[in-house]
């Protein structure tokens, strides 16, 4: 890149604020989520924009290690609900794009924003503070390590909207904590403190109020080791560690994006959406019986077989 700034997306013509900035610091990219108004809550642009950094990232010549974090008090509040239902026909459009799946990467957009830094060669740390929530905590997921501030929280908040996690931080899930554990954390939607992710594995290390400043040193330690020595580790405890072929996690990311889609639209998820949202109790609607289709899903997936994302 000609620039150590990189100008990864604008929202429309004209002098906007980046909303994803990538800086060079010698060997180590420094990648920040920048819409503090909204506490790095992600949008359809915001999508677009991470998984271009991330493409920017691994395409720069003398990349080491890459430190991830967001700008203003959060690391990410997770979805910006209210930015992607705005209308039914906006809202159609934006999660086709957002769950179409790139036949190269196997990714959706969705998925691509944590699903990128997890393939890159080189180490990747998200340096989490304030609310990492949903959306921002499967971003963190795609980190090989995670650095949290001792205010930091986290939750997988898919379900309080009637919805699973499906940016690929199932995956990581699976290597950091038990069965479950992962249940249980995605079915309930709690929010724990940065010291009871630490306590679960979810985090690595709890860093005081500068998990930035420790995300960095520790970058910088990295990038100061040989890279095909780092290369070569993320490659092998990757693979011992549970992850399998390619075509197993292929297979993975397409059970997301399948499930989500049976998922959206469905009564019993606006009737979650609702009550995420707010909605007084008097004309809220109420959840129906599972339907059938859901325990041959359950069975399903206990057997191995996950299908095609469609």
């Amino acid at each position: 890149m000609a620039s150590a700034r990189v100008l990864v997306r604008r929202l429309a013509t004209g002098a906007v604020p980046e909303i994803v900035h990538v800086e060079r610091r010698g060997a180590i990219a420094v990648v920040r989520l920048n819409r503090p108004d909204k506490l790095n809550a992600l949008n359809l642009p915001m999508f677009r924009a991470i998984r271009d950094a991330a493409k920017s990232v691994e395409a720069q010549a003398g990349v080491r290690a890459v430190v991830l974090h967001g700008a203003g008090r959060a690391f990410c509040a997770g979805l910006d609900v209210k930015s992607i239902w705005r209308d039914p026909l906006s809202a159609k459009n934006t999660v086709d794009e957002l769950l179409t799946r790139n036949e190269v990467s196997g990714a959706t957009l969705a998925q691509e924003v944590g699903y990128l830094w997890r393939q890159m060669a080189v180490p990747v740390i998200a340096a989490t503070h304030g609310v990492c929530l949903g959306g921002g905590l499967q971003i963190a997921l795609g980190a090989d390590f995670r650095f949290a501030s001792e205010d930091a929280t986290f939750s997988i908040m898919e379900s309080k909207w009637g919805l699973v996690p499906d940016m690929a931080g199932s995956l990581a899930l699976r290597e950091l904590v038990p069965l479950d554990v992962a249940k249980e954390l995605t079915m309930s939607a709690r929010v724990i403190s940065a010291a009871e992710a630490k306590q679960l594995g979810l985090v690595t290390r709890v860093c005081g109020s500068d998990a930035l400043g420790e995300a960095l040193a520790f970058a910088a330690e990295l990038a100061a080791r040989s890279p095909d020595c780092i290369a070569a580790s993320k490659a092998l405890l990757n693979a011992n560690y549970g992850r399998g072929p390619a075509a197993d996690e292929r297979g993975a990311l397409a059970l997301e994006a399948r499930l989500q889609r049976k998922l959206l639209g469905s009564w019993n998820q606006l009737a979650a959406a609702a009550k995420g949202l707010g909605v007084p109790a008097a004309v809220q609607p109420g959840f129906r019986e599972m339907d059938a289709q859901w325990g041959d899903e359950v069975r399903n997936a206990a057997g191995g077989g996950g299908g095609d994302a469609r």
